[in-house]
């Protein structure tokens, strides 16, 4: 592969961007808490076919506005994220079990959950590591499972944006991503809803196993 990233690449990745997290925590937290994803919450909840409680893994957590959403529901979530100061925060807001695991470094229980909620998170996951990172979420989710991703969209730029490394992937190159690792699209949208295209930057998608 061309431009291939290597460990220490990978390492500068994943702790400069959980530093600009761990630092920003608050101004993070005060800037997100009051955002209505409902729409995305519905759509990963109406696919789920197995018996409430539904067991959900909130991955890329944050500080636990959706973690909190999801028990409100009456479900059982658990929140995963690589920003310590979003893990502790997670935790006392949402009172959830959280773990704290680099996006790179998953270690996940087979067939554990009904769904997953990859809200604004799987974007940095370098391109080269998503193949394998997507199998891992695949792996832990129980047969016909859902998973539910949100990404900013665009021509498939990958780098560095204010102080964090992203990938910002084109509808056709997200879809090979997910097939690939198995699963099948049950739809997708763009959001935030009712306004033009332009003006609709992020993509919304979701998965059955």
């Amino acid at each position: 592969m061309a431009n291939e990233l290597q460990p220490q690449d990978l390492e500068q990745i994943t702790s400069a961007t959980l530093a600009h997290y761990d630092a920003r925590a608050d101004a993070f937290w005060e800037g997100t808490r009051t955002h209505d994803v409902g729409q995305n919450i519905d759509a990963l909840l109406k696919y789920i076919e197995a018996q409430p409680p539904y067991r959900i893994l909130d991955f890329g957590c944050g500080p636990g506005r959706d973690l909190k959403a999801f028990a409100e529901h009456g479900h059982a979530p658990v929140g995963l994220d690589g920003s310590a100061e979003f893990v502790d925060m997670a935790r006392i807001y949402a009172g959830c079990e959280v773990w704290h695991q680099d996006f790179l470094r998953l270690a996940l229980p087979p067939h554990r959950f009904d769904g997953i909620f990859a809200n604004a998170s799987l974007f940095h996951v370098p391109r080269q590591e998503l193949p394998r990172v997507l199998k891992q979420l695949h792996a832990t989710l129980k047969p016909r499972g859902v998973l539910f991703a949100s990404n900013p969209r665009g021509g498939d730029e990958e780098g560095w944006q204010r102080g964090r490394y992203g990938v910002f992937h084109e509808w056709e190159a997200w879809r090979r991503f997910m097939e690939d690792a198995g699963f099948a699209e049950l739809e997708h949208y763009y959001r935030p809803e009712g306004l033009p295209r332009e003006q609709q930057p992020w993509l919304a998608s979701v998965w059955r196993k």
